[in-house]
């Protein structure tokens, strides 16, 4: 089939519409070859029955031409159907007054309030380039701009919904963790730094130790010498050195670019923490365990835990690969922080963890009632809390364990849906709390009695990191929590 016969049974395929929507490229197409052609606009719109005013329109790109005058218009000029079709701007003046054109008209200067200048013939040169090179400059510095915290936050939240969509389960990235687990040997236990390093030399690198790393930096990897460069083995935390090892593995197995936007760099973070995570605690092994553990009606986090050698967040965020795809158990995990906010989260059993206008979870609060919550405000936080949780989306049974890190103090949970509790250790608990949030009476304003008690008798400094790195409460300060503040003084005044 030649070119021209798919392009004219290309323009069948619009006949019913009887237009071409192919302006305004088509249109800076007809000016040129006319003026090649030494034809006024009048000379051309006399030859296809057209007037002067409507052919100028048409070569502008305001209008869309039909397909018969399509054809008049080639025939006129003395070129091919094809020719005048053909995507490409005719000339190097022609391409800059379109993209300039469409910047003009942009979302982006739409959004800024820019002004549109028309751009036609008596523009010259020095003046189009200079328009253009303003409008490339703003483009580049909205492009360079995507690490912002929103863009951050908003290519986070695609991600971990995409992650849902698959029930955070990505077989290739399987396949590679096992094999790197296989051909060291590794099953259960926890991965010695022997056969971490053997897992390096495998695809030539060279695990070294220093003690100067830049502030900034977890590892650096060398390319051109073979060489990652990782913290001092002897520092608490052995995993993980381990994990931040085989992600430096995994950047040279998957091919890895330097990241093109943020987007990009957490979809490696992301592929590279799940490798590691598949070759410390390898699929084939972990979900024997599992399934193991499931047959019994005994699951528990802490026994996966241990049979890795690894962190109690680490074993969570591993089971939450595996649980829907090999155990048939929809999951939910939370990371908390101290004061109730949200750091990680992942669901896909109809948990209603809570969301800004983005839909990011991050920095959100969690309702008090909750198990995550619940645990850091016990006394004894040495042992698994287990807990049901009524919300207005369903029961959820929940298992929450804390910890303390530079950062303060947090929780881990991983929990289910009622109906999946038996699968489950800790399914006897006698703990039950009810939540109606998003219903603000329900954990974020004070009670009646203590507003109408302390409402304008205090004054209250907000900690620095709420105010300025989470979303402010809605309090009477900016970055304040009013129930806390009034609780506060409550408990002190009884003293």
């Amino acid at each position: 089939m030649t070119k021209e016969i798919a392009l004219l049974r290309f323009m069948k395929l619009f006949a019913y519409s009887g237009t071409m929507n192919m302006s305004p490229t088509l249109g800076r197409r007809i000016r040129h070859f006319r003026q090649r052609a030494n034809l006024t606009l009048d000379a051309l719109s006399d030859k296809v029955g057209l007037s002067g005013s409507q052919l100028s329109i048409i070569e502008n790109g305001k209008r869309e031409p039909k397909i018969g005058l399509v054809t008049a218009v080639a025939a006129a000029l003395g070129v091919s159907v094809a020719t005048l079709l053909e995507t490409v701007a005719p000339d190097e003046r022609s391409a800059k007054e379109l993209e300039l054109d469409e910047l003009q008209h942009s979302a982006l200067a739409t959004r800024l309030g820019i002004p549109s200048t028309r751009v036609g013939k008596t523009m010259t040169d020095e003046t189009l380039d200079a328009l253009l090179g303003l409008h490339r400059e703003i483009v580049r510095r909205e492009t360079t701009a995507i690490a912002t915290p929103e863009e951050a936050r908003r290519a986070n939240t695609e991600l971990r919904r995409a992650m849902r969509d698959i029930n955070n389960y990505r077989p290739d990235l399987e396949a590679i963790g096992q094999d790197l687990s296989d051909q060291v040997g590794h099953t259960t236990g926890a991965l010695t730094h022997r056969e971490m390093s053997q897992m390096a030399e495998r695809h030539g690198l060279d695990i070294i130790y220093v003690d100067d790393l830049p502030e900034s930096a977890r590892s650096i990897t060398d390319w051109a010498n073979g060489h990652v460069y990782l913290p001092p083995a002897s520092i608490p935390g052995g995993h993980g050195l381990r994990s931040m090892a085989i992600q430096s593995i995994a950047h040279r197995i998957l091919g890895h670019d330097i990241p093109s936007s943020y987007s990009e760099f957490l979809k490696q973070r992301l592929e590279i923490n799940y490798v590691a995570a598949a070759a410390i605690m390898p699929g084939r092994q972990a979900v024997e365990f599992l399934s193991k553990a499931k047959s019994e009606r005994n699951i528990a986090v802490e026994d996966f835990r241990d049979a890795f050698g690894v962190t109690h967040e680490f074993a969570s965020m591993r089971f939450t690969n595996l649980a829907t795809s090999h155990l048939d158990i929809p999951v939910h995990f939370l990371r908390v922080g101290d004061d109730g906010a949200v750091h990680k989260a992942y669901e896909n059993d109809g948990l209603p963890i809570p969301t800004d206008v983005t839909g990011a979870v991050e920095g959100q609060r969690l309702c008090r009632q909750w198990s995550a919550r619940v645990a850091l405000a016990r006394v004894n936080r040495t042992t698994e809390y287990h807990q049901y949780s009524d919300t207005p989306d369903g029961t959820f049974w929940e298992s929450s364990q804390t910890g303390s890190g530079v950062d303060g103090s947090f929780s881990i949970t991983v929990g289910v849906p009622f109906a999946d509790s038996k699968w489950f250790r800790g399914r006897d608990t006698a703990y039950r709390k009810v939540s109606t949030c998003p219903d603000p009476t329900c954990c974020v304003l004070p009670s009646d009695d203590l507003t109408a008690k302390w409402s304008g008798n205090t004054w209250t400094s907000a900690a620095m990191h709420s105010q300025v790195l989470t979303p402010l409460h809605r309090g009477s300060f900016p970055g304040v929590d009013d129930r806390a503040v009034f609780e506060f003084l409550e408990r002190h005044s009884a003293q």
